[in-house]
C-alpha cells in the first residue's frame, strides 16, 4: 500500500541509499490514476532518485505509457525499467520523454530498446556475462549496430535460458554452479528441476563467464 512504501522509502533515504526503484502495486490492480497518484506520493516524501518499474508478468496489470509520461515530469520520478515486453508502449515512452531514462527490464530486449533509443538495461544475466552485455551495449552506442545485433543474437540463449523457470531460480544455481556460493533461493521459490539444472550446465559451458570468483 501506498503508506507503506512511503514509509519504506523514507527510511531507505535515512539509510543512505543512493536511489529507489519503485514497482507497480500488485495483486490489487490498480487503475492507471492510481498508479499515477501512488507514485507521486511517494516521490513527493523523498528526496531521492526514483524508477518506477513496470512488470505486468509479476503485477498483474500495466502501466500504459500515458501514465509514465505523466511521472515523467515528476522531477525526481529520472527513469522507468520497462519490463512490459510492449516495443510500441517504450518507442511512445522514449519519443514523449526524450530525457526520460528507459531501462530494458529483461536482457533479451536491452539491444531492441536501445537501438530505438532507450538508457540501458537492469540485467539478471550480467551476474555471468555482465563484460560481454557491456561490451554489446558499447557497440551499439558507437554506431555498429551490426556488431552490437550480433553480440546479441550470441548471447540470446543464455538470456533465455535464465528463465526457462522462474527468475531468479535459474540464475542462482547459475552463479553457485561457477563458484561463488549463494545456496538455494528461499520459499516459495525453489531449486530448479532436474532438466532446468541441465540447461543451465549446458549454457554455462558454451560462454565464458565473466563473474570473478576466488576458490
Amino acid at each position: 500500500n501506498t503508506a507503506e512504501s512511503i514509509e519504506l522509502s523514507r527510511e531507505a533515504e535515512k539509510q543512505g541509499v543512493d536511489g529507489l526503484l519503485l514497482v507497480v502495486p500488485y495483486y490489487n490492480k490498480p487503475p492507471q490514476e492510481g498508479m499515477y497518484q501512488h507514485f507521486k506520493a511517494i516521490a513527493d516524501k523523498t528526496s531521492l532518485p526514483c524508477i518506477v518499474y513496470n512488470i505486468m508478468g509479476r503485477t498483474g496489470v500495466n502501466m500504459t505509457d500515458e501514465t509514465t509520461l505523466r511521472l515523467s515530469k515528476i522531477d525526481n520520478i529520472i527513469g522507468t525499467k520497462e519490463a512490459s515486453g510492449d516495443m510500441n508502449q517504450i518507442a511512445r515512452i522514449i519519443q514523449g520523454a526524450p530525457d526520460f531514462k528507459v531501462w530494458s527490464g529483461d536482457d533479451n530486449q536491452t539491444f531492441l530498446m536501445m537501438s530505438m533509443g532507450g538508457y540501458g538495461v537492469v540485467s539478471v544475466v550480467s551476474h555471468l556475462v555482465g563484460n560481454q552485455i557491456k561490451h554489446m551495449m558499447g557497440l551499439l552506442l558507437e554506431g555498429d549496430v551490426e556488431g552490437a545485433a550480433s553480440e546479441h543474437r550470441r548471447l540470446l540463449p543464455i538470456f533465455l535460458g535464465m528463465f526457462t523457470e522462474s527468475n531468479p531460480i535459474p540464475v542462482k544455481y547459475a552463479v553457485n554452479q561457477v563458484g561463488m556460493k549463494v545456496g538455494n533461493p528461499r520459499l516459495p521459490m525453489i531449486a530448479p528441476s532436474d532438466k532446468a539444472m541441465a540447461h543451465v550446465d549446458e549454457l554455462l559451458s558454451q560462454y565464458d563467464i565473466d563473474l570473478p570468483v576466488t576458490a
